[in-house]
């Protein structure tokens, strides 16, 4: 058993060595667990930030004024009032992302009884504001001339009164999702990667042979890799949560973050696994990517990161519970999210332990095949 460790630990450290002559991945671990993560939480799709918005005021009236004073940051940039005759063209030069219409007797028509129309113009391949934005117009405008029209702020009071309380992210701020959700995507995408590249880095520079005939077993290599690259991770996943996430973005991590990393080492010692056994079935690393693809996209959209799982088919739903990024997004949430204590996620780590060993087992046996057609 001694000498197991010792040949696990030496192993493990070259495999570190190798990474560390490798500027590629360097760079591409250094990105994803930096900008990756940064860029993902201030630019998600339905964040509505800064959206530049113009209007054409022919009304000039003070129900016009007061419409366009209802449009302030974060959600939009200060409204630039034009001339109908610059609309078109700023349009057409992507200058703006929506451009509200007020027409001439607008607020005199509304007082009068009639039904006055505002046109907005929205410039719909900016798709991640066009959406989200011109519900957020629709509504300023519709809430601003409902209040003009009673004479007075504020709506009537209704008969049932609604409370609402918000949990865990009481400013609503998208970011906070974003980049909790990136480093869990990344430490899965990461590690296999970095395990399978390992494999196929010896495989291609000759060295695996090298290994065949030291007296190691495969079971040691296969630790030795898991370890180093789990290490890799763990370590990036924990700066990124640190300086990126808590620093820059100001993003309160509720709960524990030795039992969230915890966690993340049972699901890195699935996702190593996973990733040395698609090395063994690619010949070279563009294959290693193409396998990597089609892996790689369905569990992170299916595992709950993305979407609630309680929206996806029921068969999808039981397939997905064999992979382990679905206990992992699990627990990540539980614990970074909500606060959830051990007591809580135990059937997560239960599950990825019993994940972990089977893929070590069913990936193993793979090696074990292909040094053995090696030799």
């Amino acid at each position: 058993m001694r000498q197991t460790l010792i040949n696990v630990y030496r192993l493990g450290v070259k495999e570190l060595w190798s990474l560390w002559r490798d500027p590629m991945m360097l760079v591409l671990i250094a990105y994803v667990f930096t900008l990756g993560v940064y860029s993902a939480a201030r630019a998600m799709p339905e964040t509505l930030n800064k959206a530049v918005i113009a209007i054409v005021d022919e009304d000039r009236s003070p129900l016009s004024q007061r419409i366009a004073s209802a449009f302030y940051a974060p959600q939009f940039a200060p409204p630039r009032m034009i001339d109908w005759s610059q609309m078109d063209a700023g349009m057409d030069a992507g200058d703006y992302t929506f451009v509200l219409v007020i027409p001439r007797n607008f607020q005199r028509d509304l007082l009068a009884g009639r039904a006055p129309q505002a046109q907005l113009n929205v410039d719909a391949t900016r798709m991640s504001q066009a959406f989200s934005g011109s519900g957020y117009v629709q509504q300023i405008v519709m809430g601003e001339v409902t209040e003009f029209a009673q004479r007075y702020r504020g709506a009537a009071t209704p008969p049932v009164e609604l409370a609402l309380r918000t949990r865990f992210n009481p400013a609503l701020d998208k970011s906070w999702f974003g980049s909790l959700v990136q480093v869990i995507n990344h430490i899965t995408m990461l590690s296999i990667v970095l395990a399978g590249a390992a494999l196929i880095r010896e495989r291609e520079h000759g060295t695996i042979e090298h290994l065949l005939v030291m007296p190691v077993t495969p079971a040691e290599i296969m630790l030795a890799k898991v370890w180093s690259m789990g290490l890799v991770v763990l370590l990036a996943g924990w700066f990124s949560i640190t300086v990126v996430v808590q620093g820059l973005l100001h993003v309160p991590v509720a709960g524990s973050l030795p039992l969230f990393f915890t966690g993340a080492a049972l699901c890195l010692f699935a996702t190593t696994s996973m990733g040395i056994y698609m090395a063994t079935l690619a010949r070279n690393m563009p294959q290693f990517g193409m396998l990597m693809m089609l892996t790689i996209m369905p569990l992170e959209l299916l595992s709950g990161g993305s979407t609630p799982r309680e929206s996806m088919p029921e068969l999808v739903q039981t397939i997905m519970l064999a992979a382990p990024t679905t206990h992992f997004v699990q627990l990540g949430q539980a614990i970074l999210f909500r606060g959830a204590g051990l007591e809580v996620v135990w059937p997560q780590f239960a599950a990825l332990g019993a994940i972990g060993a089977a893929l070590f087992a069913l990936s193993l046996q793979r090696f074990r095949k292909t040094i053995a057609q090696m030799a």
